[in-house]
């Protein structure tokens, strides 16, 4: 965007309590306040709210928080007795904390965006990864855009779509919250043509490395992850390192360190796809056209 940093000063006290202040005057400004609620999601998430508390007290117009990835997102609902709702939790924090905007990108679950008792704004990252995708020069109808799973096939879609190119679908059945097992490969061919399977995040990585696996058993001739999040908890990187996987596309939503970066990984940016959103929102503009492919997009990353 061209902008200077705002100065903020974050420390913790001998006992661990996070201290804020803001070290300008904001009184009336506008506020964009990044921040990824990744991992350790309770600090960052505690730093969020505390921040926010700072800033409205600071006397700040308007406070726009945006949330590259948002943490409790897979708590979205109750899928069994007794347990929370998390995500709608994380969001009435965030909201009453003094947040009067959200912008964020690849929700887990679109209905989180009814969490908030605030205007969000929800981005994808899928006109950076296709922008990458065609600059590879692989013809259309060499390309098979797959759905690790079901819960994907939307997502899937929306890319065979934009890259016109045909679709499959892995059929993952799940033993507990861990353990997935592939069953079946529906829909289109993959035999010698380059497989893509696109996903939201990548967690423990044993449902992407189990679909890749299949994938590649199916003849495909070079199989690419693409996930907008890199949460790569667990056994992730080791999984993925020995998976039968040309590259791993990833957007720096999430920052990776380098202990928890696997091999054959490439990181796109979306600063771009976001400082554009956040100009169109200081001025009062549309960003429905940040859904589709944009000159603005770089598709350049680290290797």
């Amino acid at each position: 965007m061209g902008q200077t940093p705002g100065k903020l000063q974050i420390t913790n006290f001998p006992d661990s309590e996070i201290f804020c202040k803001v070290e300008e005057d904001i009184r009336g400004q506008d506020i964009f306040l990044v921040q990824p609620t990744c991992a350790p999601v309770n600090e960052n998430l505690m730093e969020l709210l505390i921040m926010l508390d700072c800033f409205r007290r600071a006397s700040a117009k308007r406070i726009t928080v945006v949330i590259p990835y948002f943490g409790y997102a897979r708590q979205d609902r109750k899928d069994e007795g007794r347990v929370p709702i998390t995500s709608k939790l994380a969001a009435n924090l965030i909201t009453r904390a003094g947040a009067d905007r959200i912008l964020a990108m690849d929700l887990h679950a679109e209905q989180i965006q009814g969490f908030f008792d605030i205007p969000v704004d929800h981005l994808y990252a899928l006109p950076v990864m296709n922008a990458y995708f065609k600059s590879l020069g692989v013809p259309s109808d060499e390309i098979v855009a797959v759905s690790p799973d079901e819960g994907s096939i939307k997502r899937a879609l929306k890319h065979q779509k934009s890259l016109m190119c045909d679709l499959a679908i892995v059929d993952k059945r799940r033993a507990s919250a861990q353990d997935t097992k592939q069953a079946n490969l529906i829909g289109a061919s993959v035999k010698d043509r380059v497989a893509i399977l696109f996903d939201d995040m990548i967690s423990t990585g044993g449902s992407i490395c189990g679909a890749a696996k299949m994938v590649k058993d199916a003849g495909a001739s070079r199989v690419y992850v693409a996930v907008t999040h890199g949460v790569l908890c667990g056994d992730a990187i080791r999984q993925l390192n020995a998976a039968p996987i040309e590259e791993v596309i990833i957007t720096d939503s999430i920052p990776l360190t380098p202990e928890r970066t696997p091999e054959r990984v490439r990181v796109l940016s979306i600063a771009s796809l976001l400082g554009e959103a956040i100009r169109r929102i200081h001025f009062n503009e549309s960003i429905s056209c940040l859904f589709k492919a944009h000159p603005i997009f770089d598709v350049r990353g680290g290797g």
